[in-house]
Order: C-alpha cells, then sequence, then structure tokens
C-alpha cells in the first residue's frame, strides 16, 4: 500500500552546517554548532517528558545561552540574530531537491513534520526553495509536545486524513523514526554523515547514507 512520506527538516533535509560560521566566530570553534543543536534536541526532549513545552525556536535560543554559560562566552544580540537569520535560511543537502522530485514525479504524496514552530517550518522551506513539493507542511506545536512523542505523529496522521500505517517517517534521527515506529508508521534512515542507529531501537526497513540511496528504496517499495 502506497504509503504518505512524512519528512523531517532540520538536519534530514536542511543542512545545518551552514551555521559553522558563527559558531567559529562566537565561540572559536565551528563544532560548537554540533554541541548546541545536541542540546537542543536534549532539551526539547526533557521539556516533552516533563509535560512542558516552549516552541523550538525559544528552546534554541536558551540552549545557545546554555553552551555559552559552559563556556564562559558572551553572546551579544548581534550574534543570537545571526544565529536565528540563518537557521531561517538554511540551504538543502545536495540530494535534496532532485529526489523530492523524483518521488513527486512518481505520484507519492510528500508531506514534512518538524519541531519548528509553523511559521519558521514554512519561512525554511520557503527560502531553502523546496516550499513546493510538499502537500502539508506540519509543526509539532498543535500537539504542545515534540517528536518523538507518540501524539506528534497521530496529530499528523489526522491532519493527513489517513492512520499512521500508511505514513512512513523519513529522517535523520533515529529517534524519530523510533517515535514514528512505536506510533504505528513506517521509517526510512538517512544516515548522514555522524548519524548512526542506537542498536536499542527497532530498525527501519529503509535505510540509506543518502536521500538518493533511500528514494531508490522507497521507489521500489512504491512508497
Amino acid at each position: 500500500m502506497t504509503k504518505v512520506l512524512v519528512f523531517d527538516v532540520n538536519e534530514t533535509l536542511l543542512d545545518l552546517g551552514a551555521l559553522d560560521p558563527h559558531f567559529e566566530r562566537i565561540f572559536g570553534d565551528a563544532a560548537v554548532r554540533r554541541q548546541w543543536f545536541g542540546l537542543v534536541l536534549r532539551n526539547a526532549l526533557t521539556l516533552t517528558i516533563i509535560g512542558d513545552y516552549h516552541d523550538f525556536v525559544t528552546v534554541g535560543g536558551a540552549s545557545l545561552e546554555m553552551v555559552a554559560a559552559s563556556r564562559q562566552v558572551a553572546v551579544s544580540a548581534a550574534d543570537r540574530a545571526a544565529v536565528a537569520g540563518t537557521m531561517a535560511a538554511l540551504p538543502p543537502h545536495a540530494d535534496v531537491a532532485p529526489n523530492l522530485e523524483r518521488l513527486g514525479a512518481a505520484g507519492l504524496r510528500i508531506a514534512a513534520l518538524t519541531n519548528s514552530p509553523q511559521d519558521a517550518a514554512e519561512t525554511q522551506l520557503a527560502n531553502a526553495g523546496i516550499a513546493h513539493a510538499f502537500d502539508k507542511i506540519m509543526s509539532v506545536a498543535p500537539a504542545g509536545q515534540f517528536k518523538p512523542a507518540p501524539a506528534v505523529y497521530q496529530m499528523a496522521a489526522d491532519r493527513l486524513g489517513v492512520t499512521t500505517a500508511r505514513m512512513r517517517m523519513v529522517a535523520a534521527h533515529d529517534w524519530d523514526i523510533a517515535g514514528a515506529m512505536r506510533a504505528g508508521c513506517a521509517g526510512a534512515y538517512i544516515t548522514r554523515p555522524s548519524m548512526v542507529i542506537n542498536p536499542l531501537f527497532p530498525p527501519p526497513d529503509i535505510v540509506g547514507p543518502d536521500l538518493t540511496a533511500v528514494t531508490d528504496h522507497i521507489l521500489q517499495r512504491g512508497g
């Protein structure tokens, strides 16, 4: 049965490497960007577990303050604005646009589901030049929780008018795939550089090093 393909956005479709010059300038080390985004995800997951919610942009700002405090670095308002502005204009990975086109040409329905707020998600995908590829762009905000909470994937299924069994989550985060699969979805995991599958999570039936390989598998399965 053909599935609705539901894509994660940050890191899966959009390249956070564009932020590296800011982190090099602010902290003297571009690699701090990975520490920061890992903290963003940790804080978002913790908020969901304890039953609290702040939008992803707010979580990102608080996480930047935490990284700065841990490194005893002063982050100016201009620095914060530069990071936020670049997050809104991240480029897509090179494999994204052509493979979204392949999937659309095959008649597959495509949606996006992101931890970012709705307006931020729409802006990001529009600035990346790929918003037109999606039937729906969805934020977790209406659920008041972040992925991988099961309620988020059920909310997406409801908005798409399908059951979770007819959704395939495509992401570069194993925890996103694990959450989707627990909610009844299929998964497709893109192992972008440094991304590995937690051996404690159930493996998805599609795994590939980039979106081209994952798209090949999806097309072979018809969804």
